[in-house]
């Protein structure tokens, strides 16, 4: 698919001593196109070693700053977050898709919004957060945000300024699980922080919506504690992260070949596979070039419609249940269990 660029790097600002975040040169003829709303992410593509890969990071900025950020925090055993806080610079360019994502802020007037994040995960919801503030005079935005420590939390300078700028609409409570600092809560975010946001520091208000992102653990634990706390879980968005690696039993129980059609760009593909592979992974063996980006089933660029023929997700995150039965499927998380699929990446 066609929805790379070549983009400069504009800048290269130093967050912590393990993260950094890069803002891209948008060319005028591609500033509609890399429109995006606040919570969407960007794939980049890259060869490091003379290998090419694909990393989605989330948009920090808003979409008001006419500016185009990500954040990149240092793995440890990473290649590509490691290559970038070494050794991108000003002036490098990177190959970049088009802005995509569902974890989105929608606006209605006004709102009460509370989120929840974790390390990286605060990338999306800066960008939400600054938005939300910007929507609407009255809006409120309480953030709880998890770090070893002040030194290593993403954005904090910028976190200050926007509570300097919106003052009594914007709060922030910081969690920290190896630092004891004034006012910061001391551990990791569980059961009983959220219950401290909800039933004790901001028990007179009642949220519009809770936006959560960090590893999978913690947003299934925030996200049993608000619907036990009585929150309807359409107020509740997620975007993982990291995902739990889990054994793939469904290609074990599967047998047998299937037959593959792929339609992408008005291209029609033919191939068979084996059951026990992952479409995706099949696809792109016969070098057909369709959209991912993470491979793990945490982001959502692998979305395809399933016209023909039956696949089961080994795991979704992402899809609704409406979604799943109009044929929607992860590739990068699905088997095919018929002996004929067709897969439309165009029908999305």
């Amino acid at each position: 698919m066609s929805d790379f660029h070549a983009l400069k790097i504009a800048a290269v600002d130093r967050l912590t001593p393990n993260a950094v975040a890069l803002t891209f040169d948008i060319p005028e003829n591609l500033k509609e196109a890399y429109s995006f709303k606040a919570g969407q992410y960007i794939t980049l593509k890259h060869k490091v070693d003379g290998k090419e890969l694909r990393r989605a990071y989330s948009i920090s900025s808003p979409p008001s700053s006419g500016k185009l950020t990500v954040g990149i925090k240092k793995m440890e055993g990473g290649t590509f977050s490691v290559y970038a806080n070494e050794n991108l610079k000003a002036g490098d360019s990177i190959e970049v898709m088009l802005p995509e994502g569902r974890f989105v802020f929608k606006a209605t007037s006004p709102q009460k919004i509370a989120a929840f994040a974790a390390g990286s995960g605060i990338t999306p919801i800066m960008s939400i957060a600054q938005t939300v503030l910007e929507n609407n005079p009255e809006n409120m935005f309480v953030l709880v945000f998890g770090n070893q420590s002040p030194e290593e939390t993403m954005y904090f300078k910028e976190i200050q300024s926007i509570k300097e700028k919106y003052g009594e609409r914007f709060f922030v409570q910081y969690v920290y699980s190896r630092s004891n600092v004034e006012d910061a809560l001391f551990g990791r975010i569980e059961r009983s922080t959220v219950n401290f946001v909800l039933k004790n520091k901001f028990k007179d208000n009642a949220f519009d919506g809770f936006y959560l992102c960090g590893p999978e653990e913690m947003i299934e634990q925030v996200t049993e504690t608000l619907t036990d706390n009585g929150v309807d879980k359409e107020k509740i968005h997620f975007e993982l992260f990291t995902s739990d690696d889990s054994d793939d039993e469904l290609a074990e129980e599967l047998e047998g070949m299937t037959q593959v059609t792929v339609i992408l760009d008005d291209e029609t593909y033919s191939f068979v596979m084996d059951k026990k592979e992952r479409v995706l992974d099949a696809v792109l063996k016969q070098d057909i070039d369709a959209p991912y980006s993470c491979q793990g089933g945490v982001c959502s660029s692998c979305i395809a419609r399933l016209t023909e023929g039956k696949a089961e997700m080994v795991k979704n995150q992402i899809l609704t249940d409406g979604e799943i039965e109009e044929g929607f499927v992860l590739t990068c998380q699905s088997h095919p269990t018929t002996s004929k699929i067709t897969v439309d990446y165009d029908d999305v």
